[in-house]
């Protein structure tokens, strides 16, 4: 079974930074692309950042210089390092990985951004 767990979420002030990590099970990992996606109260839940197997990485247009993703294929753990937060980054943050053509997810972390 493929497992998703998410960590690092919480409370920030406007400006500061946060760190998410998710660690997966179930997978060759090393192969695998990952995500983090992000979802809002009463709004869709959108892509934040991607990183494939290579490294190579795409990020939102909001977030391009402020977030950036990375992974540990030792420690089978993506990260999405979270930086000048705004308030409008609150949101629940999913982790999300493509394995055998399918897409699964982690149980999502709640990130506020707020003085």
């Amino acid at each position: 079974q493929v497992q998703l767990v998410e960590s690092g979420g919480g409370l920030v002030q406007p400006g500061g930074s946060l760190k998410l990590s998710c660690e997966v099970s179930g997978t060759i990992f090393r192969s695998t692309t990952m995500g983090w996606y992000r979802q809002a109260p009463g709004k869709q839940r959108d892509m934040v950042a991607l990183i494939t197997s290579g490294g190579t990485t795409n990020y939102a247009g909001s977030v391009k210089g402020r977030f950036i993703i990375s992974r540990d294929n030792a420690k089978n753990t993506v990260y999405l390092q979270m930086n000048s937060l705004k308030p409008e980054d609150t949101a629940v943050y999913y982790c999300c990985t493509v394995w055998r053509t399918d897409n699964y997810w982690g149980q999502g972390i709640q990130v506020t951004v707020s003085s």
